[in-house]
């Protein structure tokens, strides 16, 4: 079935993710979810919301999309389905209430014909940004009523947040001294040391994948964060590298590969979609460490995103609590220096379908992806013990 028309159509709303892309949907595909996409078309009287691949596949709107929303479909043992809108849905306009209270009924009508347990959406909808309490930080109000919407119609904060619900953004529009001259002077210095080293970038290709997935592996361990196997992140990249087919509105992936005499020893998967640029995997080796590599690649890789016409550069994942105990501090360091800001979101919700069994779903399955997680973290580390300590 051709989707070729949905990204375009995810280009019409204001903010378009990359997580809601037909790639993206490619993917999960491969690793046992079934996609749905569903849209709203605004018409003369309302708006109707049309599921794709049920005779829509052509639709004409008489007006433009107001909504849009890729679903994810799980099914799990005990027959258990669940279904996931990973960074959406997305809308047209979130301040306006009706609108989103008929997108978020729809979601849950669509859920419980299908049978599903419980539908999780997370989207990117601001509730402020900077550091909460901080000089710059600022609320929005948008972000408050969109809670409140969830709430009073029976959503729940998830505990379970698939993605991160904050993360940093640069603006990429100035020119690229100014953007170094935003950065604190410690990042500027490093990235120029970095250079001095001998460091140098260069884009990779298909061929050096397996390359950096030995690396990414390596930086887990040392991170002491979870990846998945290796045949997920070929599966993911592949995808999403561009090849003669590659559309005007499809996303792209590219690799950058930072070396030192030749020897690879730091690397990025960077992605983009629309006029965003992500920041998903980054990677890198003890070895040349002191040479500052990964300050490099992130300059490289934001001058990668600004020449390919991009406008915001997502670092992908900011702490939940700004404080030195949440996990995702030290990389927080690192990412404050570029000069981002940080941007905060109304994180994943849930609404229990079947109440019963989502209470046993969120009470067992944490405990079995936990098990899942603790197996890929020891055949991980086993394959990154095996292809040497170097790092």
């Amino acid at each position: 079935m051709d989707f070729s028309h949905w990204n375009h159509l995810l280009l019409e709303m204001p903010d378009p993710h990359l997580l809601q892309t037909r790639q993206w949907a490619e993917l999960k595909s491969r690793y046992g979810w079934k996609p749905h996409f569903l849209v709203w078309i605004r018409i003369k009287d309302g708006v109707r919301v049309a599921r794709l691949g049920e005779g829509e596949e052509n639709y004409s709107p008489e007006g433009q999309p107001a909504a849009a929303a890729l679903v994810l479909e799980k099914r799990l043992p005990l027959g258990m389905r669940v279904m996931y809108v990973p960074k959406g849905p997305l809308l047209e306009n979130w301040d306006k209430a009706e609108l989103r209270a008929r997108v978020i009924g729809d979601l849950v009508d669509f859920a419980r014909e299908a049978g599903a347990v419980v539908i999780k959406i997370d989207p990117d909808v601001t509730v402020g940004t900077g550091v909460p309490g901080g000089e710059k930080s600022r609320e929005y109000e948008v972000g408050e009523g969109v809670k409140k919407t969830l709430i009073e119609n029976g959503w729940d904060f998830s505990p379970d947040q698939v993605q991160y619900r904050n993360t940093v953004l640069i603006d990429l529009t100035p020119e690229e001294e100014d953007l170094l001259m935003n950065m604190k002077s410690k990042t500027r210095y490093n990235i120029r040391l970095a250079g001095r080293k001998g460091v140098t970038v260069r884009t990779g290709d298909e061929s050096d994948l397996d390359r950096l997935y030995t690396m990414y592996a390596k930086t887990s361990v040392r991170g002491g964060f979870t990846i998945r196997d290796q045949g997920y992140y070929r599966d993911l990249w592949k995808i999403f590298l561009p090849t003669p087919q590659t559309g005007p509105d499809d996303p792209v992936a590219e690799p950058l590969i930072a070396e030192v005499d030749g020897e690879p020893v730091a690397g990025a998967m960077m992605f983009r979609f629309g006029k965003t640029a992500y920041y998903l995997h980054g990677m890198s080796r003890s070895k040349h460490r002191e040479k500052m590599p990964t300050y490099l690649i992130q300059w490289e890789s934001i001058r990668w995103a600004r020449q390919a016409g991009c406008e915001i550069y997502d670092m992908w994942g900011a702490p939940d609590q700004f404080h030195r105990e949440d996990p995702m501090w030290g990389v927080y360091r690192f990412k404050r220096g570029f000069g981002g800001e940080v941007r905060r979101t109304i994180g994943a919700w849930d609404y229990p379908i079947r109440p019963f069994l989502y209470q046993a779903y969120t009470r067992v399955w944490p405990e079995v992806l936990g098990l899942m997680r603790n197996l890929r973290d020891r055949i991980t580390a086993e394959k990154a013990q095996s292809h040497g300590q170097s790092g």
